[in-house]
Parts: C-alpha cells; sequence; structure tokens
C-alpha cells in the first residue's frame, strides 16, 4: 500500500474567507495541502507583487495551522503566453515567471505548475512554438537557480496534452528542475492518447498529478474540461490509480475543482472527497495523515 498525500485546488474552497480560515478548512474537509493559483485574473496576479508584509501574514496563517503548498498553480501564462508573438508579451511573461520563482521561495512552495501552451488567445504558429521552446529554457534556469522546480501541465489543448509531449521538450531542455504534472482528466480527454502508456512510459517525469474528470473530444465535439461532476466522465480512475500505485507512485495528488463560487461548495468538495476516499481504498492507496486543525 503506497501513502499518498492528498490536496485541495484553491479555487474549490469558499473564497470569501481569511487565509487562517481557508487552512482550517482544509484540514476539516480530510487534506493534506492547499493548492495555491496564481491565475489570470487581475486579482490573482497582483498576488506576484506581494508586499513582504503579505507574504510575512500568509507564512504565519499557514504555520500557524500547520499547512503547507504543495504547488502554485500558474495558469497565468494563459494571458501573457511564452510563446506570444508580441515581445512585450512575451517579456511580461518571462518577468511573470521569475515573480513566480521568488513568491515560491518566499512562501515554501517547492514546485510550480507551468500551463503548457505556446499561446491561447493568439493563433498558433511555427514561431509561437520556437517562442515557447526560447522561454521555457530561459525558465527553467531561473527555477534551477532557486531550486524550484517547473512542472508542465497536460493541457486541454492539443498543443502540450499528454506527458510524451512533455518528454520530447524536456529532451530538448534537460533539467532536473523540469518535470511533468499530468491531468489525468486532460490525458484520458483526447482520443489520440494511450492513457496507460503515457503514464508507464513517462512515470519518471510525473512530479505530481491532478485529479479531474473530462468529457473527451470527438470528430463533432470539443470535449468538456471543467466542471465535470467525478465519475460522470470519461476518466477511468480506478485504472490510472492502480496503474499509479503498481508503479509505486508516492507524490502528491490534488482534486481539481471551481466549485468556490457557488452556494454549495463545501458539500460538494465533501462529495469528490467522499468519491477519492472510496477508490484509494479499492486500489490500496493510503491517505497521509491530514494534520489537526488548529483553531
Amino acid at each position: 500500500m503506497t501513502v499518498n498525500a492528498l490536496g485541495i485546488y484553491e479555487k474549490a474552497l469558499p473564497q470569501d474567507l481569511a487565509w487562517e480560515e481557508k487552512f482550517n478548512l482544509v484540514h476539516d474537509l480530510g487534506f493534506n495541502f492547499l493548492e495555491f493559483s496564481i491565475d489570470e485574473s487581475d486579482e490573482r496576479l497582483a498576488r506576484l507583487d506581494w508586499t513582504k508584509a503579505q507574504r510575512e501574514e500568509f507564512r504565519n496563517a499557514m504555520w500557524k495551522t500547520n499547512s503547507r503548498i504543495n504547488t502554485m498553480m500558474l495558469s497565468g501564462h494563459r494571458r501573457y503566453p511564452l510563446g506570444s508573438a508580441d515581445p512585450k508579451i512575451r517579456e511580461k511573461a518571462l518577468e511573470m515567471m521569475q515573480k513566480a520563482i521568488n513568491l515560491a521561495v518566499d512562501l515554501g512552495i517547492r514546485n510550480i505548475q507551468l500551463a503548457g501552451y505556446d499561446v491561447y488567445y493568439e493563433k498558433k504558429t511555427l514561431q509561437s512554438r520556437e517562442y515557447f521552446v526560447e522561454n521555457l529554457r530561459k525558465c527553467v534556469e531561473m527555477a534551477a537557480e532557486k531550486l524550484v522546480v517547473l512542472s508542465i501541465e497536460t493541457m486541454d489543448d492539443p498543443f502540450i496534452n499528454s506527458l510524451t509531449k512533455i518528454a520530447h521538450y524536456k529532451s530538448m531542455i534537460q533539467s532536473p528542475f523540469l518535470q511533468g504534472y499530468p491531468d489525468l482528466g486532460n490525458i484520458s480527454a483526447w482520443p489520440e492518447n494511450d492513457v496507460a502508456a503515457d503514464l508507464e512510459n513517462n512515470f519518471s517525469e510525473i512530479a505530481a498529478v491532478h485529479l479531474k474528470d473530462t468529457l473527451a473530444v470527438t470528430p463533432t465535439f470539443k470535449g468538456k474540461f471543467k466542471e465535470v461532476p467525478f465519475g460522470t466522465g470519461c476518466v477511468d480512475f480506478e485504472g490510472c490509480l492502480k496503474l499509479l500505485t503498481r508503479l509505486n507512485y508516492s507524490g502528491s495528488y490534488t482534486i481539481e475543482m471551481w466549485t468556490g463560487t457557488g452556494d454549495h461548495a463545501i458539500e460538494e468538495v465533501k462529495q469528490a472527497k467522499h468519491f477519492f476516499d472510496e477508490l484509494f481504498a479499492k486500489v490500496g492507496i493510503e491517505q497521509e495523515k491530514v494534520v489537526e486543525t488548529v483553531y
């Protein structure tokens, strides 16, 4: 039986809580850690410019509640992509990355999840791919200087939608500070992916795993990559978790949800936790012991 930490994405929880309240809720709901979000909104991008006092306040809340952040989910590059045709946007993307690395160091975060897009809102070209590779290399160098790992997530986008594609970019940018962050939902939704082979052949690239359900892409349907209730989509969670357990995966899992702005966020998170508790028991995963809540 393997022992794994189980976390919850920040956006799953009510958004109007103070950090201390949020950390305590994480424990109350039975999770080991919170996954921290820097998305493309002005509100969350502003976290990159937190003052020393704001960083200290966050750290104090984390320490007081015996909490930790395993991963910073840096999806803000959707808005400011590394592969943009606009040099000012590319410069902004690199500046964001340096700030994210510095923030991670200050908050004790060891892993930054990097969205696997060359561009998101712009047209994809061979040049956008080249800019992405060029700037990814710069990002990895920045991260390595501070001993922070960058983990490319498999995406809702064909540019990087498998660990096999991540391994290809890793072959061009060889560094222990560049890894993969598979999203089981995103990998499963793309019909060209052999999910089992993708996980097995690239197991050594995995830094962490996202648990999310999706609806598969078909010739007449673009797929659905968010807000698919667990157990209603295309992901064979039991098969994936059994495979990862056989491979002795001992890293963390994070349940990815966006329920935080709804009226029933806590109840929906409880349902998701129950769903995975049952699956963990079936496949032989023991969750890391949850620390007691400190009030």
